[in-house]
């Protein structure tokens, strides 16, 4: 499999150069072939709409393929390509993430278990250093080093959907707000 941290290190200047905030480069298994992920947003929103998606799609595509056409493809098998916004429930994947998302729940899975679980989940108390804080619901508050983290999103909740209502409502045909328990029913 390839490098990821080539393939970040590829993908990151053509988001910069859109002034986008590169969150994750990542390979998922498909049914037929793998699936380069790669999800990105704007800074100011933490957001990324379909025209920004295709706008960072067609500059990776065209950097690959100007690498393979000079004999340097960066990935030398059939893949997807596959470009999103990270999403409500976003995976947390930098220092800012835990810094920017302090006080909403999270789910996070260690390589090394930690007050004998592998999995905390619980309310994000922010990160010190390199150090992630969250307070677990059944052990309490909890420290770990990021480097322990093997993955690690937000929960969907009534607060974080409220936290990321879009900046801007442009486009929609109507704003219907529910909380969820009203969806469940």
């Amino acid at each position: 499999m390839t490098d990821i941290a080539t393939l970040t290190d590829l993908i990151k200047p053509e988001a910069d150069a859109l002034g986008f905030d590169l969150v994750r480069v990542e390979f998922v298994s498909g049914a037929e072939e793998p699936t380069l992920q790669i999800m990105a947003e704007r800074p100011e929103t933490g957001q990324l709409g379909i025209d920004d998606c295709a706008a960072l799609s067609r500059r990776i595509s065209a950097k690959f393929d100007a690498m393979e056409e000079e004999g340097r493809d960066p990935i030398e098998y059939a893949y997807r390509l596959e470009v999103s916004s990270p999403g409500i429930d976003r995976p947390l994947t930098r220092i800012k993430d835990y810094e920017n998302w302090a006080g909403h729940e999270a789910r996070v899975n260690l390589t090394e278990a930690v007050a004998g679980k592998k999995q905390l989940r619980g309310t994000l108390e922010g990160i010190d250093g390199d150090i992630i804080k969250i307070d677990d619901r059944e052990t309490g508050s909890q420290e770990t080093p990021l480097t322990n983290v093997h993955s690690a999103k937000l929960i969907l909740t009534d607060a974080l959907i409220a936290a990321t209502v879009p900046v801007s409502t442009a486009g929609a045909d109507e704003i219907e707000e529910q909380t969820l328990e009203e969806q469940e029913d």
